[in-house]
């Protein structure tokens, strides 16, 4: 593993190079589903994974699924498709629906500042980060340095004694404290600490925490009802999967098997594939949770010759998608979970499986080649 005491990182893994009205619940359903359980057996075998689980939408609809391998390595305990599994930094473009419908709500804007919503925090940061703006946390062109390696902050956070709000704000300011490594608005830096205080913003301006709002205003109206936070599961029963290390060992459900609670905006959701398909599906169809314009904000990259990022997904062309594609990954290190979803056809690949390592997105990669090729442009080739 990464470091001797077992801290994980939630990451950015996405092989971006790779091919790669409504009812008041949005249902994805099974229409004429099809199998593919036998395709991805044929992945694990050549990628030597315990386990891994996909789905293929359209619209609101699953149009095929399969599920291969074992929910932990050595215990012949099948994965199933409705199992759990951590989705790590593809919870950063929930974080941003929700803070999207506070946005419409009028209790944030999308210029809201550092030093608006926290005005007595100011004497204690970095100057430069005062006028930092909800959106540019989003997109990560706040200035804050690269995070995605483990850090000091992150033991101190598992230590830190009061509540998950409050451990927010200590690693805010801890974060706006030291100087920018880029002026604001010119770079790229992928910042997990820019999610954590974009989830702190949503809960000083409404007062409750930053899960309690992803279940009551995301969860509860999409029906996801399998979604939480954390490793899935309960230690000592083996009722979900189980992340595993990249030497393939089972993690145990507990404070070593997922980064500090407290960087949950930056990814700590774990789900079943069907419920996030909803999530995905309500981004595609762009109904429910906020308006079809401001899920186009949503979608919208900012123009940079580095990664074409929106606000929790990254978006760029591909043949098979005849235009824009959506992709992201994440893992906290014994996960790995990407999606890749065509906008104009409303169709999305999703893949999890319980272990990460340097040769898991490979896997995936092949697992969305073959989906793509089947069922979103099966006359096209996938190409890079």
């Amino acid at each position: 593993m990464r470091c001797a005491n077992w801290l994980a990182i939630v990451i950015l893994c996405a092989s971006f190079d790779a091919f790669s009205d409504p009812p008041a619940t949005t249902q994805v359903v099974d229409t004429e589903l099809q199998d593919v359980s036998a395709e991805l057996a044929k992945i694990l075998k050549k990628h030597k994974l315990p386990g891994m689980v996909v789905i293929v939408t359209k619209g609101d609809a699953i149009i095929a699924s399969g599920a291969a391998g074992v929910r932990k390595s050595g215990v012949d305990t099948n994965i199933s498709i409705h199992d759990q599994f951590h989705i790590g930094s593809c919870t950063k473009a929930i974080t941003a629906t929700l803070c999207a419908i506070l946005v419409e709500e009028g209790k944030l804007s999308w210029d809201s500042t550092i030093e608006q919503v926290f005005p007595e925090i100011v004497p204690r940061i970095d100057k430069a980060y005062r006028f930092v703006t909800l959106e540019q946390l989003l997109t990560h062109r706040s200035g804050l340095p690269e995070d995605r390696k483990p850090t000091e902050i992150l033991q101190t956070i598992r230590d830190f004694q009061g509540s998950l709000p409050e451990a927010r704000r200590f690693w805010m300011i801890d974060s706006l404290s030291k100087p920018p490594a880029a002026a604001t608005g010119t770079r790229h830096q992928y910042s997990n600490a820019g999610y954590i205080i974009a989830g702190a913003m949503c809960e000083k301006v409404t007062g409750f925490s930053w899960e309690n709002l992803m279940t009551a205003r995301i969860f509860k109206p999409l029906g996801m009802a399998t979604a939480g936070f954390g490793a899935p599961g309960r230690a000592g029963k083996l009722d979900q999967p189980r992340g595993h290390t990249m030497m393939n060992i089972g993690i145990e459900p507990g404070d070593i098997a997922d980064n500090p609670a407290a960087l949950g905006p930056a990814g700590t959701v774990h789900c079943s594939l069907p419920d996030w398909a909803k999530f995905v599906a309500a981004h595609l169809t762009r109904n429910k949770l906020v308006a079809p314009e401001t899920y186009a904000k949503l979608q919208t990259p900012v123009t940079d010759p580095q990664i074409p990022y929106a606000m929790g997904w990254i978006v760029t062309d591909r043949d098979w998608a005849d235009g824009e594609a959506l992709t992201h990954s994440g893992s906290n290190g014994f996960w790995y979970a990407v999606v890749w979803a065509s906008i104009r056809k409303e169709m999305s690949v999703l893949i999890v499986t319980n272990q990460a390592g340097p040769a898991v997105p490979k896997a995936c990669d092949d697992a969305a080649a073959l989906m793509i090729k089947r069922f979103i442009a099966p006359a096209a080739a996938v190409t890079k």
